[in-house]
């Protein structure tokens, strides 16, 4: 905290903007769960990493603190809607209920963040990071985990 005035200083913007996606992304997530072969909650999650460019998996290891043995790719971000967005034939009101707040959280994402990406870290037990870049430039977003064997 500083002593400054609060005038028009960056720090009170950027922490509305930070509450602002907290806010929005938030009760989205309540019991909202990722499926896979575990279906996992989905948390909001802050970077430090804040450059103008899009990350790399090297920054995403140091952000991390994760050894370079530990696999991390960075994937399409269709990639993680595609299986939560699209509804199923099967799908009965819990599945089409879930999709919805998939739906919804992805409209939220969408209108809230720029220069989205998504990480994959690990390679059966994965923890999924789609990050993008606040108005203020913070970087933001959600982690879940997926579980394929």
């Amino acid at each position: 905290m500083t002593n400054e005035e609060p005038k028009s200083s960056g720090s009170i913007s950027e922490s509305n903007e930070t509450n602002s996606f907290t806010e929005k992304v938030t009760p989205l997530l309540t019991d909202l769960l990722y499926p896979s072969e575990s279906d996992e909650p989905v948390d909001v999650v802050n970077c430090y990493l804040n450059q103008a460019e899009p990350l790399i998996v090297s920054q995403i290891k140091d952000w991390l603190m994760l050894p370079p043995s530990v696999y991390v790719e960075e994937v399409p971000e269709a990639d993680f809607w595609e299986p939560v967005i699209t509804d199923q034939d099967w799908y009965g009101d819990d599945e089409k209920a879930r999709t919805a707040k998939f739906q919804q959280l992805k409209q939220a994402i969408e209108e809230t963040l720029t220069v989205r990406q998504v990480f994959r870290v690990g390679e059966s037990e994965i923890d999924v990071y789609l990050l993008g870049r606040q108005a203020d430039g913070q970087r933001t977003g959600i982690k879940t985990k997926v579980v394929q064997t």
